[in-house]
């Protein structure tokens, strides 16, 4: 039986789905942990497995962006970033760009001490890693330890041509096209935050690892063994082919059977569907729910194009201010139980959040993407050309554009979504367990 830890960063958005992981890793067979901070600890217990208290980034999201405790200067951070989106693609990417050093690569010398005193008191086989945690796969290298890559994103996160710019996306959905001018900024961002993280690491691989080759360029480095991507296996995505790594495409990391939220969820459920004819669930992730001047527009067009539509939102800290919206159609919450509702609802409309795109195509719901920073143009891009969707741009949206949009997800079904729902519940993480466990010798 192999012992494995999985590591992942202190956001609700990257330890749900590796939770679910570390529970099918011990469903294959293996003695699985879960390495996180400590409040995310429920987890590791819901999955059944144990728990390592482990920080590796001063960022944190517990669930509410903004109610997360943390310094001063990532609070700053997060409101930079937020107020960015107002202005559009490429200015959102370009203040992520500006981030990134402070995100993902902070302290790395203290996360390798970290991992080294993990190896010691519980030795493990090997790691699961997330791709994002830049830090944890730098120290991994730097101790010589095994581990498989775990992509929670878009696969274009794991850049596979020199080309290729960590942040720059390499598709975009059509209702978003920016300039020449602004992605030739963009990608100067990027090019230079490509240089300075391979320094980094390079710099701290000759400090703790002088006898290892290495590491290369920083946003390519991930396990020799196994890459596994959180991602449907759409045949227009770049072909890897790398001597001695598998590429494992799972689909998605939902559980077999998402657990009720209890009796007031079912409750207003059954009192919506009861009543209206159709049930919309509007959710735009952790971060992004913040937005409440694009909740509001979304609410407002779905139940003026659709009366025949309840509308359940999660508002994170925006509840209140969304209340004069809340009506017997409409219900609005600081969170959801958005896997359970899914099986529950006729349409979703997010942000293009891996997890929400993975998790409507296991479904089989479909959804109106509004991206609005990250790998969420890549992923809008892959939802139109794979016919489960629409996208829409949030920057330019009206009430009247945005009920159109969920009506016609209403009326017509779209033509590929039977497909890759088939494709998606024929993975999940249960098949990526298994073929993990393989594929790391074990």
């Amino acid at each position: 039986m192999p012992r494995v830890v999985v590591i992942s960063p202190p956001f609700s958005s990257h330890a749900q789905p590796l939770s679910v992981l570390a529970g099918a890793l011990a469903r294959a067979g293996a003695e699985a942990h879960l390495a996180c901070a400590e409040p995310f600890s429920p987890l590791a217990a819901q999955a059944g497995v144990g728990f390592v208290p482990l920080t590796v980034t001063r960022n944190a999201n517990t669930g509410i962006a903004r109610r997360t405790e943390q310094g001063e200067r990532e609070a700053a951070r997060l409101e930079e970033f937020l107020e960015s989106t107002r202005q559009g693609a490429v200015p959102a990417l370009l203040t992520q760009a500006r981030h990134r050093g402070e995100d993902m690569l902070a302290d790395p010398e203290t996360v390798l001490a970290e991992v080294r005193a993990v190896q010691k008191s519980l030795a493990p086989d090997w790691y699961v890693v997330d791709q994002l945690s830049y830090p944890v796969t730098l120290a991994l290298h730097c101790l010589g330890l095994r581990f498989a890559t775990f992509c929670p994103g878009h696969p274009s996160y794991l850049p596979h041509r020199p080309e290729n710019l960590f942040g720059v996306p390499q598709n975009w959905p059509s209702a978003i096209r920016p300039a020449p001018e602004d992605l030739a900024r963009l990608e100067e961002a990027a090019r230079a935050n490509d240089q300075a993280f391979t320094d980094s690491f390079a710099r701290t691989a000759r400090r703790h690892a002088p006898d290892l080759s290495g590491p290369g360029r920083a946003f390519s480095l991930a396990s020799r063994h196994a890459v596994v991507f959180n991602y449907p296996p759409f045949p227009w995505l770049p072909r890897r082919r790398t001597p001695g790594r598998r590429y494992l495409y799972g689909g998605h990391c939902v559980p077999l059977a998402p657990e009720s939220p209890g009796r007031v969820w079912e409750g207003l459920v059954r009192r919506l569907r009861t009543q209206y004819r159709h049930l919309v669930l509007v959710a735009l992730g952790t971060f992004l729910s913040a937005r409440d001047d694009v909740l509001a527009a979304l609410v407002r067009g779905i139940r003026a194009h659709r009366p025949d539509a309840a509308v359940i939102v999660a508002a994170g800290d925006r509840v209140t201010a969304m209340a004069g919206l809340a009506d017997s159609a409409v219900h609005i919450a600081e969170t959801v139980p958005q896997r359970w509702l899914l099986g529950h609802v006729d349409a979703m409309v997010h942000h293009g959040g891996n997890n929400s795109f993975t998790e409507c195509l296991a479904a089989g719901v479909p959804a109106v993407v509004l991206p609005f920073s990250s790998d969420q143009f890549s992923i809008a891009h892959d939802l139109e050309r794979a016919q489960v969707g629409l996208c829409l741009d949030p920057t330019r949206m009206a009430d009247e554009e945005a009920g159109r949009a969920i009506g016609r997800l209403l009326s017509h079904r779209p033509a590929g979504l039977a497909r890759w729902m088939g494709t998606a519940r024929s993975l999940g993480p249960d098949w990526t367990a298994r073929h993990l466990i393989e594929a790391m010798g074990h």
